[in-house]
Formats: structure tokens, sequence, C-alpha cells
């Protein structure tokens, strides 16, 4: 019980946080607010009349009055006018406007709130190593999951909502493409691919069939094998269809990102950063992790870590 009451306790605190400080500190709404971003105020009709030569006095003389009713002539201005943007740093009231704001300060602050739950009780577990003890931590974990899906599901449901555009369309395609990849990876032997899946498996399904006997059931498993790796397959493809316009996004921001930044030690943590899940794929392979990061080859030797 005093285990579990630790563990309850470390819950408790931290959603006192969420419910009482983090509306009042908020990680998310500091991170946008700080003076680091940036918006540019649209110039006024005056100031590009003025860019343009037309100045508002001679507007009256270009109107023409047919049966009464004067016709105004559009605007037009040159794009090569002498232009200057005013910068303005985004404000909490800026904020009020913009889509999914709330969505995302919620994300941020509770994933926040979980990797501190997550980090204090993985050390209490190296301290005290409680035995039989389910870690609640990992349900901070799920959670945190289960928030990002559900605002990539929102995202995802605008494109479809688009009538005559082609967003509908790539989701779609690109959902395809990764259900065929996700397919193709699962046929990979663990030798390669250490995801754990085969003994994840058979414990699951062990699990399950003394579940169902001590319930008087008989029952070889929940689900096969196949229909296993086919219920992954059609997630990571719903998946991959949720990211498939942030990904543009993020692609698109990391171009501005270098234009914007020519000394070569922010270019280089620039692509770091972009680079960085690919990185963290990597480290499923077989070979790279066993081989050269767990047993790395020095000299003749290889020595564990």
């Amino acid at each position: 019980m005093g285990v579990i009451g630790v563990q309850l306790v470390v819950t408790m605190v931290m959603a006192s946080i969420i419910q009482k400080i983090i509306p009042h500190y908020s990680l998310a709404r500091w991170l946008l607010c700080s003076g680091s971003l940036r918006w540019y105020q649209h110039p006024t009709e005056e100031e590009l009349r003025i860019l343009a030569g037309k100045q508002q006095k001679g507007k009256g003389k270009k109107d023409r009055k047919y049966n009464g009713h004067i016709e105004n002539k559009p605007l037009t201005i040159p794009k090569d006018i002498d232009l200057h943007l005013k910068t303005k740093s985004v404000t909490e009231i800026d904020t009020l406007a913009l889509h999914y704001f709330p969505e995302y300060q919620w994300l941020v602050d509770f994933t926040v709130a979980a990797t501190v739950v997550y980090l204090v009780t993985e050390a209490y577990y190296s301290w005290m190593k409680p035995l039989q003890e389910m870690n609640i931590s990992i349900v901070w974990c799920l959670l945190v999951l289960a928030f990002a899906i559900k605002v990539l599901f929102s995202l995802t449901t605008h494109y479809f909502k688009v009538e005559d555009a082609g967003e509908r369309s790539l989701c779609v395609t690109f959902g395809f493409f990764f259900f065929v990849k996700a397919m193709a990876i699962l046929i990979v032997t663990e030798n390669y691919l250490e995801f754990g899946l085969e003994s994840g498996f058979s414990n699951f399904s062990e699990s399950a069939v003394q579940f169902f006997e001590k319930q008087g059931l008989e029952s070889r498993g929940p689900v096969s094998k196949l229909t296993f790796k086919l219920f992954l397959a059609v997630l990571c493809s719903l998946i991959g269809a949720f990211l498939t316009f942030p990904g543009l996004r993020l692609a698109q921001m990391h171009l501005d990102a270098l234009s914007l930044a020519p000394e070569k030690i922010t270019q280089t943590l620039l692509h770091i950063n972009f680079l960085s899940p690919l990185l963290m794929v990597l480290l499923w392979v077989k070979p790279i992790t066993k081989d050269y990061i767990m047993n790395p080859p020095l000299g003749k030797e290889t020595v564990p870590l």
C-alpha cells in the first residue's frame, strides 16, 4: 500500500498543479508569447496608395458615373514597390484568435506534467525497486499519445471537409502508402528489427488464455498473429495519414528556418533537429544498436557497454 500510495500522491500533486498553476504559468503560452515569435502587420490601403503613387485626391477623377452610380475601379499595386512590413510580437490576446490554441496548450502542458511524473516514478522505482506493482507513469504516457492522436484526428477532419480540393486525396494516398510500408516492415524478422512484437504477442496471448481459463472458458487466444499485425498496420496507416500535412508544414518550416539563419552552427542544429526522428527510428534496427552501440568494436575485441 505504501508504494501505491507514493504513486498516487505524485499523481494527485501533478493533477493539482495542472488544475491550479498551469492555467496561470503555462509553458505552451510562454513559448508563443515570449517574444521570439512575431507576425507581420498587413499595410493599410492608404499606405499602398502612397507607395504606388496613387493619392486619395486622384481617386474621384478616375471614377465614372453610370446612371447616378459611381464605378470604383480596383486598386492596382505594382509588385516592385518599396514595402516594409511592420512586425509585432505575439501576445496572449493574439493567441485567442489562433485555431487549435487550447488543444496545443493542453497537449504541451500535459506532456510536461507527464514527463515529470515519469521521471519521478522511474527514479523511485530504481531506488526502492518495488515488485508486482503497476507503474502509473505508463498511464500518463498513454494519455499523452491519446491526446496527440486526437488533435491530429481533428486536424485531418478539416481537410476532409474541404470540397473540391486535393487535401482529401493526398491524405488517403499517404494512408495507403504507409499501410503498404507497415505491412512490409512487419514481415521483417526480429533479427533485423527489434520491435519485440513476437515476445509481446506471446505474453499477451498467454495472459488472455489464463484469464479465459479462470472464467471457465476455453480459448486459444484472442486473435491470431496475422490479425494482430494487420491491426498494427491499419493503426500505422492512420497515424501516417494524420501526419501528412503536419510533416509537409514541418519541412516548409525547416526550409524557412534555414533561410533565416545563415550561421553554420545554427543550421547544423536545425538539421539535427529535423533528422532526429530518423535517428530515433534507426535505434530499432538490431544490427546498429546491438553491434555498434551496445557492443562497439574496439580494435580486435568487442567491449559491451
